[in-house]
């Protein structure tokens, strides 16, 4: 059951290594901010991984903050991008 848990963290780490591909080579910057937000969107599905294989309820609670400044700061992001700031 752990291995299974392990397997799709690995397929996901996978995908943040192309997220960064992209990040880095992304024609332009709304597209790395996009790949940013993808690597934060996966780093989050990780822990509730990580939480459910080592049966701690912390790395939820860690989680769910993770995503709301990941949010957040995408949002503002957004924000300078569009000239409001």
């Amino acid at each position: 059951m752990i291995d299974v848990w392990l397997l799709t963290a690995l397929v996901l780490v996978v995908w943040i290594s192309l997220s960064a591909i992209r990040a880095i080579a992304g024609p332009t910057l709304p597209d790395r901010v996009v790949a940013l937000d993808t690597i934060n969107t996966l780093m989050v599905a990780i822990m509730i991984i990580l939480s459910v294989v080592y049966r701690e309820v912390i790395l939820v609670d860690v989680a769910i903050v993770y995503a709301l400044l990941s949010f957040v700061s995408t949002l503002y992001i957004a924000k300078y991008l569009e000239g409001g700031i």
